[in-house]
């Protein structure tokens, strides 16, 4: 899905610069995906004017008309940072309905990779690192790797991505940190899954079993 990605890193780079909203909870609920999403409140949230649709082409291969119909269904329900140089948050998710089709575990680990995939369009990534975790009774597939824009190797940050299929739809949660605690923060981050307990989105063993 490598749309996610892109999306993900355009709502990143927007939300460095873009301006924090009235709204200083930090919080995110995706009620209708059936999850849920906290953070503490020095996260700022950040408010993003999605750029007008442009029209397709009529003539499109069954696979590029997927894309773009994956693309069309792609949500964006929360983004936050915090401090400077600014660490962002991006939640992202694929309702089924929507997309047409359902996907299951199967499909995790490709569904993951295909979200961060974009990310190595602008961003020079080293050190990657995978794990598959369970919260309740759902998996997740995450990567950590650290990262500098393209031709600014001076600029470093820590990317991490976490996806997990839902009853209703995809999610990922994807983090730009600029330091350890921005990290920290983003994996402690409290949130529910189809009514599962709330637990934190990272826990310490997310990386003690890598994806097959």
């Amino acid at each position: 899905m490598p749309a996610i990605a892109v999306l993900l890193l355009g709502c990143a780079a927007l939300c460095a610069q873009s301006p924090p909203s009235t709204d200083s909870s930090a919080q995110d609920s995706s009620a209708a995906m059936g999850f849920s999403y906290s953070l503490p409140p020095d996260w700022a949230v950040v408010e993003i004017k999605p750029s007008p649709p442009k029209e397709a082409a009529p003539q499109h291969s069954l696979a590029a008309q997927g894309k773009i119909k994956g693309t069309a269904c792609i949500r964006v329900p929360f983004t936050a940072r915090r401090g400077n140089p600014s660490s962002v948050i991006v939640v992202v998710e694929l309702p089924f309905d929507c997309y047409g089709q359902l996907m299951t575990e199967q499909d995790l680990a490709g569904f993951g990779l295909g979200a961060a995939d974009g990310l190595k369009q602008e961003f020079d990534l080293t050190d990657p690192v995978f794990g598959l975790y369970s919260l309740g009774s759902h998996r997740l597939w995450i990567e950590r790797a650290k990262g500098s824009p393209k031709g600014h190797p001076e600029t470093q940050y820590i990317m991490e991505i976490a996806c997990s299929i839902l009853q209703k739809g995809a999610a990922c949660w994807m983090t730009m940190a600029a330091d350890e605690a921005s990290l920290h923060a983003f994996e402690n981050g409290s949130v529910t899954l189809d009514g599962d307990a709330a637990t934190p989105l990272v826990p310490a063993s997310a990386f003690d079993k890598a994806p097959s």
